[in-house]
């Protein structure tokens, strides 16, 4: 979070894959505190945000820095999309035997698309493309890999 103009709007920058996805939301929570979120539009691939309660930018200041959070259960991802913490920790199995290859450390944000980071015997980076990811099942938490030479 950062100030937005003198009368108390604030800066969020979006951790999603689109900053749109965070303007249909009507409550964020800033250090678990629920705060109404009355106004949001994208500007310059952040969000501007008018926060009740937070009416200048004295009020505003005080939340620079700030990580504001969603509730998991008022958003709803669009089919084959996943939460990054949903991914992390998943088993990877390579899609070919089987094998298990590790756990899903991290999810690398890139411009042409998301690359998971294996962690097992040896890391393992998979660019997050159905190439390589045939198989995403949360509730069984595992991710069915293809594996390819040089991975």
């Amino acid at each position: 979070m950062n100030t937005h103009g003198i009368r108390g709007d604030v800066r969020l920058q979006p951790w999603a894959d689109s900053p749109d996805f965070l303007t249909g939301f009507n409550c964020i929570y800033i250090d678990d505190i629920p705060v109404n979120l009355l106004a949001a539009k994208v500007h310059k691939g952040c969000v501007i945000a008018t926060l009740e309660g937070i009416n200048n930018i004295d009020a505003a200041i005080k939340l620079k820095g700030k990580i504001f959070k969603i509730r998991k259960a008022d958003a709803k991802p669009e089919e084959g999309k996943y939460f990054i913490a949903d991914l992390i920790g998943l088993t990877a199995i390579d899609a070919d035997n089987g094998d298990e290859l590790g756990n899903v450390t991290d999810i690398l944000s890139l411009p042409s698309h998301n690359v998971y980071v294996i962690t097992g015997k040896r890391e393992i980076l998979v660019p997050a493309v159905s190439e390589f990811i045939i198989e995403t099942n949360i509730d069984d938490r595992y991710v069915k890999i293809r594996v390819i030479e040089g991975m």
